[in-house]
Formats: C-alpha cells, sequence, structure tokens
C-alpha cells in the first residue's frame, strides 16, 4: 500500500515524504478523524512529527484532492480519504461519530439546486443530523 501511495503522490506532483506518506496512511485508518486524530496516528507511526507537518500535508493533500476535507457546524475539520463520489455525511449529536451516506439520486452533484444563480454546480455537500443507535440507548 505504501508503494502505490508514493507512487499517488507522484502522480500528483508531490514530492515522497515519510510525513506525507504517514497522513495517508493515518486518514486511510481513521475515517472522518480531526487533524489532532492523525497527528496521534502519524507520531504513533513515525516517531516525532510537527503538528505544523501534519496540518501542512492534509492541506496540499487535500487541496491535490487525495484526502476530503469536511467541516461541519461547531465541529473540526475532519478528513477522510473516500473522494471523487460526491458521498455525504450522517452525524451524531451526541458522541459524534460520523459515517458516509451515498448520494440520493444518481452522479455528483447529486442534489439540483432550485436557483443555480449562473453557476456551474459541481458538488453538493449535505449533512445529516441525528442521534446513532448507541445515543438512542
Amino acid at each position: 500500500m505504501s508503494e502505490d501511495q508514493a507512487a499517488l503522490l507522484r502522480e500528483n506532483g508531490l514530492q515522497v515524504t515519510a510525513q506525507r506518506l504517514a497522513v495517508l496512511r493515518a486518514v486511510s485508518a481513521r475515517a472522518h478523524g480531526t487533524a489532532e486524530d492523525v497527528s496521534e496516528i502519524v507520531r504513533a507511526d513515525i516517531g516525532a512529527v510537527s503538528r505544523q507537518a501534519v496540518y501542512d500535508a492534509l492541506g496540499v493533500l487535500s487541496e491535490k484532492g487525495l484526502i476530503r476535507r469536511i467541516q461541519p457546524a461547531g465541529s473540526s475539520a475532519r478528513y477522510e480519504d473516500r473522494v471523487g463520489d460526491n458521498h455525504h455525511h450522517l452525524i451524531c449529536r451526541g458522541c459524534g461519530r460520523t459515517v458516509d451516506v451515498d448520494c440520493a439520486l444518481g452522479a455528483a452533484p447529486c442534489l439540483t439546486a432550485a436557483d443555480d444563480s449562473g453557476y456551474e454546480i459541481d458538488e453538493a455537500e449535505v449533512i445529516y443530523w441525528g442521534r446513532c443507535p448507541d445515543c438512542q440507548n
């Protein structure tokens, strides 16, 4: 997997670094993790690494579309490696658990705005809020 990730970085014009590879692994291991979650996993994986190096890697990887950054209202940004399919999210109001929800209607943006105001819409971001089964009990 690390060889595939290194090739992915190179294909996107990025230098292959231990930090970037570790961040990719961390995001894969902890879907919807915060930057702090990713930092902890990266430190456990490769040892000492600055928080700024992790933030920089998350920023570059998000910008290149290799990971996805979501920021639910009232929450820290979260990261995932499921990209390119314009899926949505369901977030528990009790514990904050986040799960993926496939688009309700076909391909991206999978929703049509009532008035696009001349914009070319290519993505719809929907967050469903509720209570997970554990928090309901």
